[in-house]
């Protein structure tokens, strides 16, 4: 019998790793253990892979045998030729020149190369002749229009999209529209969806009846009374043709979420691992009578997606209409629910018995499990990437870019075996060249840029990897130190993306006035405490004034407003090609949408914003704070 540690090895499983301190940690064989079961570690010398992943321009190395060979280019042509040995089961063929999805037969067998360009398509590309552009960043769900029935629409974000156009912005970067479950609409939090290549009904507009003043989303009542009305509109507006056209044109994670969704209404679960045996395999007879037999509910659910992906798209037409250059920024989650859609209908393709999470650090020193799934690497490899491919493609489907959430996902995920805690996991090497090459094709078919979350314990060297492909990092505000010192913006990256704050971090107005301090201590959770803060202000405020974005004295504790003010100044002179300001700074708002950490502790992803698009933009305080931006961009 092998021993573990070499099962470890070969599964990509690192036996060491190293915290945000340096210190080095040895995982223990208990965790190894389990983790190996859970992956179902087997031999890999047979896997033929059905799509290979290659560099424009570089000699092609993969598995096969030497002979003759045949490739059929993507864009048309064909070149025949010899596969030459290149060691043990290896053969290399010529350099590809073309970015594409490439056919290559040898030997009786098939498989795609899909060959990527050295860079996919980055900010400068999209900027064009504009050094610097900037754009707003905003929560969809806690957008406002009349009648919205409780929650953000695509339509609150296509007034939204339009307000910010006329102030000068390139971008508005979006939290995810990820489909959610609708057989269970208490289930809201965007980043643990049920799909990642579908939608989110949710925010279909429909009018509802009533003004809607509430400062908290009621998910369970919004999300009721929605679909009540789309089932009715459903029953007369049904438009099969447009219907039809749109369900060839999109991928299949569209028609595997639409299956799920009638299955887990008729099962009374929204959990597929609850299901009878016989309905847990999408493949089976069962599954597919069932089909067969409730067509009408699961073309119900295509109708949803329909409704929601003809929303979307007139919001991004609306922006470029607007002049933005990039327009709406896309989010991808890192993972999905365990028992939702995207993992039922990829199962071969899906971690399980497995959460993916973080290890402990300064900020969260017990590690963090988020309760979510990803892909498997070895799942990936044996179904050709399919899954990343469609999800990818979805997100850049109405789009000029992308935040990839956990970007580091793409290099290695902590992953925690079922019952353990987060502090007994271990990292799970991931297929991260195959993927970034994936990315940037992608990236350059959509001419569409790709932002990578990079925020937290990063791989050696990860960041230099990411800009190579074009791949733009997150540089914020809270971050950007000399020891206590806060960097000048001039410093920061200019590659990068420059924000002042995220939404799992203090607002500009919260972390002056404290308000997020006063949440931890409530909560009895670790982190900042007022004697830090006290010395951290001066900090801050010298640094906008070395910037040019504040003069005068330092305003007191109580007013982030003047805070707020000199933040979204000095966020204009970053030498960050964009610069994406989160509407809750251009708001002054002391709250955050998310305290990672928590559920219902803090209201997470339920604050709505204080207004519709209209009163927002024009209120004087805002006009002032864009304007102050958007003259430091030039």
């Amino acid at each position: 019998m092998r021993d573990l540690h070499e099962w470890a090895a070969q599964a990509g499983i690192a036996r060491v790793w190293r915290d945000v301190a340096g210190n080095e940690h040895v995982v223990g064989d208990t965790t190894l253990q389990a983790i190996v079961d859970a992956l179902c570690v087997a031999p890999a010398e047979d896997l033929l892979e059905p799509l290979v992943t290659a560099d424009a321009g570089a000699p092609i190395r993969l598995r096969g045998q030497p002979g003759l060979c045949r490739i059929s280019f993507e864009g048309g042509g064909v070149w025949e030729g010899e596969a030459e040995a290149a060691g043990g089961a290896h053969i290399t063929i010529p350099a590809i020149a073309a970015p594409g999805y490439h056919r290559l037969t040898t030997s009786g067998a098939e498989q795609t190369i899909a060959v990527a360009p050295r860079r996919g398509f980055t900010l400068a590309d999209a900027a064009g002749g504009e050094s610097k552009i900037w754009g707003l960043a905003v929560q969809l769900y806690a957008l406002r229009r009349a009648y919205d029935g409780g929650v953000g629409d695509f339509q609150a974000l296509d007034e939204f999209v339009r307000g910010a156009c006329a102030f000068g912005a390139d971008a508005v970067a979006i939290s995810p529209v990820h489909a959610q479950f609708s057989a269970d609409v208490t289930r809201f939090a965007p980043y643990a969806p049920s799909h990642r290549a579908a939608l989110n009904v949710m925010h279909i507009p429909v009018d509802l009846p009533g003004e809607t003043d509430e400062q908290d989303i009621d998910w369970a009542a919004a999300g009721a009374a929605r679909l009540a009305v789309l089932q009715a509109r459903y029953e007369t507006a049904r438009d099969a043709a447009g219907l039809a056209a749109f369900v060839a044109s999109s991928g299949p994670g569209v028609k595997n979420h639409a299956s799920f969704e009638a299955l887990s209404a008729a099962l009374g679960s929204v959990d597929f691992r609850a299901w009878p045996a016989a309905y847990r395999d999408p493949a089976s007879p069962e599954v597919q009578r069932f089909l067969e037999d409730h067509g009408a509910e699961q073309q119900f659910h295509l109708w949803l997606q329909f409704q929601a992906d003809q929303a979307l798209a007139k919001v991004q037409r609306t922006a470029r209409d607007g002049g933005a250059k990039i327009g709406l920024i896309a989010d991808l989650a890192v993972g999905v629910d365990p028992g939702g859609s995207q993992s039922w209908s990829r199962q071969g393709e899906t971690l399980r018995g497995l959460q993916i999470g973080a290890p402990p650090d300064h900020v969260n020193r017990e590690g963090q499990g988020w309760g979510i799934t990803a892909f498997s690497p070895l799942g990936l490899r044996r179904g050709g990437f399919a899954p990343f491919i469609d999800m990818l493609r979805h997100s850049l489907r109405h789009a000029g870019g992308v935040r990839i959430d956990h970007v580091m996902g793409l290099a290695r995920l902590w992953v925690i075996p079922s019952g353990a805690s987060p502090v007994e996991g271990a990292y799970l090497t991931m297929p991260s060249e195959d993927l970034l090459r994936l990315v940037r094709l992608e990236s350059q078919r959509h001419r569409a840029v790709i932002l990578g979350e990079d925020l937290g314990t990063l791989p050696h060297g990860y960041q230099e990897i990411l800009e190579a492909s074009g791949i733009a990092g997150l540089r914020v505000m809270w971050f950007e130190r000399d020891g206590m010192a806060f960097k000048p913006p001039a410093q920061w990256s200019s590659s990068a993306v420059a924000m002042t704050s995220t939404h799992d971090l203090p607002t500009v107005a919260g972390w002056w006035q404290g308000t997020d301090i006063g949440w931890r201590e409530r909560l009895r959770m670790a982190g900042d405490d007022e004697v830090q803060r006290a010395a951290e202000r001066p900090e801050l405020w010298a640094a906008f004034q070395a910037s040019g974005a504040a003069d005068g004295p330092m305003p007191g504790t109580g007013d982030g407003a003047a805070a707020a003010d000199a933040a979204c100044a000095h966020l204009g002179h970053a030498a960050s090609t964009l610069a994406l300001l989160p509407v809750e700074d251009a708001l002054a708002l002391p709250e955050q949408p998310n305290l990672p950490g928590t559920t219902d502790e803090h209201p997470n992803w339920r604050r709505r914003l204080p207004g519709d698009a209209a009163a927002l933009f024009g209120r004087a305080d805002v006009a002032a704070r864009l304007v102050a931006l958007d003259a430091a961009r030039k």
